[in-house]
């Protein structure tokens, strides 16, 4: 079994819809569903890191963690973009728009955008 991230939802619908559109601007995509569960990978192929998104096991509500944050790598700032404004056409929320962020090093190109659940992620291009 290669790595993976679970991320919880508490609208599984809604999450889906988010992380379909959003990952899509990188070139990940769903390699695998089941009611409450989608998967995704790079390039749709269900090998390397695998991001899962579900509703909770137990079937209580989804938190996100304080402090928590997945990110992903994008080859270009115009990924970042587009991820981006995928997100926030597809409901997330803004944790700080796509544009430069020198404080982590000159070609740090990033965006921060919360899911519909309220988990963080990021999106870097760095050089």
């Amino acid at each position: 079994m290669d790595h993976y991230v679970t991320l919880g939802a508490n609208d599984a619908a809604a999450a889906q819809s988010f992380y379909d559109a959003a990952l899509a601007t990188i070139g990940w995509s769903s390699h695998a569903a089941f009611p409450g569960w989608r998967a995704y990978s790079k390039g749709g192929a269900g090998t390397g890191l695998t991001l899962w998104i579900c509703t909770p096991f137990d079937g209580g509500a989804a938190t996100s963690g304080n402090g928590t944050m997945l990110g992903f790598a994008a080859a270009s700032p115009a990924q970042v973009d587009a991820f981006y404004a995928a997100a926030m056409a597809h409901g997330g929320t803004d944790e700080g728009a796509a544009g430069p962020r020198p404080h982590y090093g000159p070609d740090w190109y990033a965006a921060y955008v919360r899911d519909p659940s309220g988990n963080k992620l990021a999106i870097v291009h760095n050089g």
